[in-house]
């Protein structure tokens, strides 16, 4: 479906453009990583080394302090793929030389969080084979298209979110086997890495259990790209960034919203501005949900933060 410029009640067809290089791509993204992946710049063009002789385009730090892996490609390539799950391979291996290039780049006091690591491939489309070998690998993988308009627009969509199998399941003797041995490892490391959304449950009384479902259910329901990501304290619900971080405790449930206190108040007695206040997620509107009217009444400001994160 084409983009359309509304014109006077009419509506103009606005042609479709690319980027003369890769690297015009590269450098948009790299200028606006907060505003696109919600992510802190940590390298670029970053050597792997003589032995490995390769160059990873982009290095991130997530808002979940989550490293990030970005490969960009201008016209349709499953070499892109290829090298993403290369360099996904190799990043385990040589962790201290991306905290080195981290602390380096962000400065000392840096944290990373290796449970998991989020390899993002950007191009204009991708062959249906590509797709398939993604997700029957379980790699480790996003895979977004782009589109650049005339106008000066530019559209990112998530077209695969990321898919993990058990190592060995879908394996067929025709498959690259080093593709099949990345991954099975990266498969790997993300089962045995991660926290589970069940896991945030487990010891919590049933009122809260019931209320931690209900507010999954909802947020999930919201759209079908929408991604649920649990990490050791909280469990995140993501686009291309966070959109609210769920915090389970035993009496209450503490909601991180992405929106501005000071232009969205929220619920009035049971909201919080969490500006400059630490804690656990992301998000400074705090909405701490004890029942389900509590919920219902947090349900206006999740569908805002949705809105707001760019759905």
């Amino acid at each position: 479906m084409p983009l359309f410029q509304i014109e006077k009640d009419k509506l103009a067809a606005i042609p479709q453009s690319n980027f003369l290089a890769e690297k015009e791509l590269q450098r948009l993204i790299e200028g606006n990583l907060g505003t696109v992946f919600s992510s802190r710049f940590v390298g670029s063009e970053f050597s792997t080394g003589a032995q490995h002789a390769g160059r990873i385009d982009t290095l991130a730090l997530s808002e979940d302090n989550n490293p990030v892996i970005i490969e960009y490609k201008k016209v349709e390539s499953s070499e892109l793929i290829n090298q993403s799950l290369y360099y996904l391979a190799w990043i385990h291996d040589h962790r201290g030389d991306f905290e080195l290039q981290a602390l380096k780049q962000l400065g000392q006091g840096t944290q990373v969080d290796w449970s998991d690591v989020r390899v993002i491939c950007i191009a204009p489309s991708f062959k249906k084979f590509d797709l398939h070998a993604v997700q029957v690998m379980g790699a480790n993988i996003e895979l977004w298209t782009y589109r650049l308009f005339k106008n000066g627009c530019v559209y990112f969509e998530e077209v695969l979110q990321r898919s993990y199998v058990a190592p060995g399941a879908g394996e067929q003797p025709q498959k690259n086997p080093v593709m099949v041995a990345a991954g099975k490892k990266a498969a790997l490391t993300k089962l045995t890495a991660t926290y589970t959304f069940d896991q945030h449950l487990e010891g919590k009384p049933e009122h809260i259990r019931a209320l931690a479902i209900a507010l999954q259910e909802f947020i999930r329901n919201l759209d079908p790209a929408i991604e649920e990501a649990p990490k050791k304290f909280y469990v995140a619900y993501r686009t291309s960034q966070n959109i609210v971080c769920a915090e389970i405790q035993k009496q209450k449930i503490h909601l991180f919203l992405k929106l501005d206190p000071k232009e969205v108040k929220g619920p009035e007695g049971i909201s919080h501005d969490m500006t400059d206040v630490g804690h656990y997620g992301t998000g400074d509107l705090l909405i701490t949900v004890h029942s389900m009217e509590d919920f219902e009444n947090a349900k206006q400001f999740i569908v805002q933060a949705y809105q707001e994160v760019g759905a």
